[in-house]
């Protein structure tokens, strides 16, 4: 099911190998990185699931009898599963049941812990150790968005340090410099610089605001989570101890502290 204008990516490969060697591959990342297009390009049928015309249908189908989501032309990818956790089991079922390779492609930005309010046949009960292999999958490197020739590879300059190996970059500084605060998110390759870069600052502000809460449901301080991730860029590929970034975020909230900083850091 190849996605149309899908720009290839590193992981292609790797995807494509882990689906020769295990049942069920588990694209993990962070949002907006691509994993749904590249789960897309890779599979025969897909499910959606957080389709607002269809996600209730689907949830109900998921308490009742999962088998009929998992029901498509091999690999099918399921986008979003953690919608419903139960979804998990389901898939481990089935690739037991089948025993043949490739049967199914998960993507979600992470492994949902058991949720105990939920009725018990819809928790997530067991390890897909065997069964689910999961894949990290990172934002566009300058090769995948076609801003480096890709003639030199670390992998190669690490392999056979004595070789000699050398090649220009099409890049100005300045187009560097623009790369970098960009980002590789694949939407916004195709911008113009102006919403690129907008795209990026909202990308921020999702995570100060909104996402930061989900990831264990309790409310933190938008000003503290903005400061610390101001000092994580500043320090960033630094040996920056955790002393400095308090530091920098106690210059504007002396009331943070030590057990404080570190349940933010932690997420």
């Amino acid at each position: 099911m190849e996605v149309q204008d899908y720009k290839p990516r590193v992981c292609d490969k790797e995807l494509s190998e882990q689906l020769e060697a295990a049942g069920a591959v588990l694209i993990e990342g962070a949002k907006w990185c691509g994993k749904t297009y590249t789960g897309r390009n890779a599979a025969n049928s897909v499910l959606f699931m957080q389709d607002r015309d269809r996600s209730n249908m689907y949830k109900q189908m998921a308490a009742t009898k999962p088998s009929l989501l998992l029901d498509g032309e091999s690999p099918r990818l399921l986008d979003e599963w953690e919608e419903a956790p139960v979804l998990w089991d389901a898939v481990r079922f089935t690739v037991d049941m089948r025993g043949k390779m490739g049967q199914f492609i998960l993507t979600g930005s992470a492994v949902p812990k058991e949720d105990k309010s939920l009725p018990e046949n819809e928790r997530r009960m067991h390890s897909g150790t065997g069964r689910i292999v999961p894949m990290r999958m990172r934002t566009m490197s300058l090769w995948e968005s076609d801003e480096s020739t890709g003639q030199v590879s670390l992998e190669t300059l690490s392999d056979h340090p004595d070789n000699d190996l050398a090649a220009l970059s099409n890049l100005t500084i300045e187009r560097i410099a623009f790369s970098i605060c960009r980002g590789g998110w694949p939407a916004s390759i195709r911008l113009t610089e102006r919403a690129a870069l907008r795209t990026a600052r909202n990308y921020v502000e999702d995570i100060i605001n909104l996402d930061i809460h989900r990831v264990d449901g309790v409310e933190k301080n938008p000003l503290r989570v903005r400061k610390l991730l101001e000092s994580l860029a500043r320090n960033i590929s630094t040996m920056t101890t955790n002393e400095t970034i308090m530091a920098d975020i106690r210059a504007t909230d002396q009331t943070l502290s030590p057990n404080t900083y570190a349940t933010y850091m932690m997420h």
